[in-house]
């Protein structure tokens, strides 16, 4: 995969359906149930996107807060659970991966914003 694409990393509570749909598209998708890394903290799960260069997708405002402590990230995109589903998710996405390179969304928090 280029070095200029963005990857992303989804957390535990966002639903596997999302990445199965973005590797259809031909973009780089992880997620915690397939590094089997469930039950991780928020930090743990932070710490391994960034160490793999990849932007942290979740519903947990936790994670917002953390960001703005200041701790450098490879991006982190938020959405709410009881708003955005899953097409709401991959169209938002997709739009980063092909609008932004991963050092424009270096240590940005992007609010999921599309309408399902």
């Amino acid at each position: 995969m280029e070095a200029d694409v963005l990857r992303f990393y989804l957390d535990e509570h966002l639903d596997v359906e999302i990445a199965r749909q973005l590797k259809r598209r031909g973009i780089d998708v992880l997620t915690v149930s397939k590094l089997e890394s469930f039950g991780e903290g928020d930090m743990q799960q932070l710490h391994r996107a960034i160490r793999m260069g990849r932007v942290f997708c979740t519903n947990d405002s936790d994670l917002v807060d953390i960001a703005s402590q200041g701790i450098e990230h490879a991006g982190i995109v938020f959405g709410q659970q009881e708003k955005h589903f899953i097409g709401t998710w991959v169209k938002f996405l997709s739009s980063l991966h092909k609008d932004f390179r991963p050092d424009e969304m270096t240590n940005l928090v992007a609010y999921v914003s599309m309408d399902d």
